[in-house]
């Protein structure tokens, strides 16, 4: 059972809107598109997953999605963590093509492809470093002490896995999306003794939705690029072209002549995303190159964005999705 879903990145959403938002000629556009390729066919990777994950029993598995937890002073990021009432299970998505060394002395994974090679954090001291992190925050909210199992899951099937020589027990925490019911149905055969009461477990979803802290701001227009860059004015969806104009209550596109009534909130978000994390009237009217304020009032008013202050000293923030 899902009990939290996966949710889009917020680097896919930032450089997805970078690239709605500068010139085509832009020096850095090649580098953000690289980057933004590399996010999305991780995010897919990551979805992979969630299709071999939905054949696991209803009853006994509870599934929760990219999971943010504070533990003392920092955060730790769960990709997927498997709740039972006989052990905890994390899942560690990779997403990395070609042919993978599993170097666990040198804590290292070397990639090999098109005749290069290429070093990545040991995914190993990963797994075990969130093992540990859990196991503490469970400790500091009075859930009882369970086994806690982790794998690491190379979403693409084309990757060739060479995985640690001499380490068997390494050696089963790695495996492709496609076998991963089968390594957790392993997992699960050691485990007889449940632990986790039905309402230890509903506890401990309680908790985790509770404390769950969704990563909301990142340092606005990344990859060295200025504010000035930055395309204002609301984007018109069918052809692209920026800025529509504000006629008769709705957006029209001068290029495409096509008309909408609610292209401004993929630009209102785009701000939020690109240049600030607060959003006034004023600043509201200079980005989607309006004249009106009164009119900038009543489209902050039909987005029910959450806000602080009142009349003309209100600030208004991005909806958490």
């Amino acid at each position: 059972m899902i009990v939290k879903e996966r949710t889009i990145p917020l680097k896919l959403e930032v450089y997805d809107a970078l690239m709605r938002r500068i010139t085509l000629k832009h020096p850095k556009r090649n580098i953000i598109q690289e980057e933004l390729s590399k996010i999305k066919a991780g995010f897919k990777g990551e979805k992979a997953i969630d299709y071999y994950l939905q054949f696991l029993p209803q009853d006994n598995y509870y599934i929760f999605h990219d999971l943010r937890l504070k533990l003392y002073d920092y955060y730790f990021q769960i990709d997927t963590l498997i709740v039972t009432p006989f052990f905890l299970l994390i899942l560690e998505i990779k997403n990395i093509a070609g042919t993978l060394h599993f170097e666990p002395m040198y804590h290292q994974l070397i990639r090999k492809i098109n005749e290069k090679e290429e070093g990545f954090p040991d995914p190993l001291s990963q797994v075990r470093r969130h093992e540990k992190q859990l196991r503490e925050w469970l400790i500091s909210h009075k859930i009882p002490s369970i086994p806690i199992e982790s794998l690491i899951i190379i979403s693409f099937p084309s990757t060739i896995i060479h995985p640690p020589k001499y380490m068997t027990k390494l050696h089963q925490k790695i495996c492709h999306a496609q076998h991963s019911i089968e390594k957790i149905e392993e997992i699960s055969l050691l485990y007889k003794k449940s632990i986790l009461s039905k309402k230890d477990i509903n506890k401990m979803k309680r908790l985790l939705l509770k404390h769950h802290t969704p990563l909301i701001n990142i340092p606005p227009c990344p990859f060295g690029i200025q504010k000035s860059d930055i395309l204002h004015g609301v984007q018109c969806p069918y052809c692209q072209h920026i800025p529509m104009y504000r006629k008769h209550g709705g957006w029209v596109c001068q290029h495409c002549q096509s008309s909408t009534k609610d292209a401004h909130h993929k630009a209102v978000d785009d701000y939020f995303l690109l240049i600030d994390h607060e959003l006034t009237n004023q600043k509201l009217c200079k980005f989607l190159l309006i004249q009106s304020s009164d009119t900038a009032t009543r489209l902050l008013i039909s987005m029910g964005l959450p806000y602080n202050g009142s009349n003309k000293g209100r600030i208004y923030y991005r909806k958490i999705k």
